[in-house]
C-alpha cells in the first residue's frame, strides 16, 4: 500500500499549467510524522505502521501516550494513525523514523481522508435533497416536511416500526470522508507542502490523512498503463 502521512489542510488556491490553463488546487501541509509503533502479524494479527503527528506539551497528553511515544524516541504526539502494509514493507520501517512529504515524490494520484464540516441538525430538504410538500393552497406550514413515513415501514421479522435507514431529519456532516484519486499537481518538499487538484473534505486547519491511491478509474489507470 505504501506510505501514508498525516497533515493539515491549508486552503484552496489555483495554479496555472504551461499552456495557461487554471487548475483549482488544495494546499496540504504534510508531516513530519514519526513512526511510533510497528504492528507484527505474529504478535498483533496484522501488519501495520503507526505514525504520530503534531507535537503536544506533556501536560496536555497522558502518561500512557507519553510512554508509548517515548519508546520510539519521540516527544509526545497529538495524533496517531495506522496504515496497513505487507510484512515485507513493514520491515523497511524503524521506530522513530521520520516521514515527510518527500516520501510521496513520484506519486501521481493520492487518496485524501478527512472529516467533513459539521452542519448540525438539518431537515430532509437540506440533508437528502427532498423536494418538500406542494407550494400551493392547502399546504399550511408544512412546505419543508418529509411527508408520510409510514408506508412500507416495517422490517421483515421485526414487527412494526420504521424501516432501518429511513431518510429523516438528523445530524448532518462531521463524518469521515475519503476522496479518491486526486491528481498530485506539485510537491514542495522544502516547505512540506503538497498541491492536489480539486477539493478536500473538512475545514481549513483540519487534520487529513494522505495515502497512495488505492483504486483508479479506467481513464486514470489507462494513463499510467495500469499502474498507480
Amino acid at each position: 500500500m505504501g506510505v501514508s502521512l498525516l497533515g493539515t489542510k491549508i486552503g484552496m488556491t489555483r495554479t496555472f499549467t504551461s499552456d495557461g490553463a487554471s487548475v483549482p488546487v488544495t494546499v496540504l501541509r504534510l508531516g513530519p510524522c514519526v513512526v511510533t509503533q510497528i504492528r507484527d502479524s505474529e504478535k498483533d494479527g496484522y501488519s501495520a505502521v503507526q505514525i504520530g503527528f503534531g507535537e503536544v506539551k506533556a501536560r496536555n497528553s497522558s502518561i500512557p501516550l507519553i510512554g508509548h511515544d517515548a519508546k520510539a524516541g519521540s516527544s509526545p504526539r497529538r495524533h496517531h494513525r495506522e496504515f496497513r502494509v505487507s510484512p515485507e514493507e513493514a520491515a523497511k520501517f524503524t521506530l522513530g523514523q521520520e516521514l515527510t512529504v518527500k516520501d510521496f515524490e513520484g506519486a501521481t494520484y493520492v487518496d485524501v481522508i478527512g472529516t467533513s464540516k459539521g452542519k448540525g441538525f438539518q431537515g430532509v430538504m437540506k440533508r437528502y435533497h427532498f423536494k418538500g410538500m406542494f407550494a400551493s393552497h392547502g399546504t399550511e406550514r408544512k412546505h419543508r416536511s418529509p411527508g408520510s413515513i409510514g408506508g412500507l415501514c416495517s422490517n421483515r421479522g421485526y414487527g412494526g416500526g420504521l424501516k432501518k435507514g429511513k431518510r429523516m431529519a438528523g445530524r448532518m456532516g462531521d463524518e469521515r470522508v475519503t476522496v479518491r484519486s486526486l491528481d498530485v499537481v506539485r510537491i514542495d518538499a522544502e516547505n512540506g507542502l503538497m498541491l492536489v487538484k480539486g477539493a478536500v473534505p473538512g475545514a481549513n486547519r483540519g487534520v487529513v490523512m494522505v495515502r497512495g491511491a488505492v483504486r483508479l478509474n479506467r481513464s486514470k489507470a489507462r494513463k499510467l498503463g495500469g499502474k498507480k
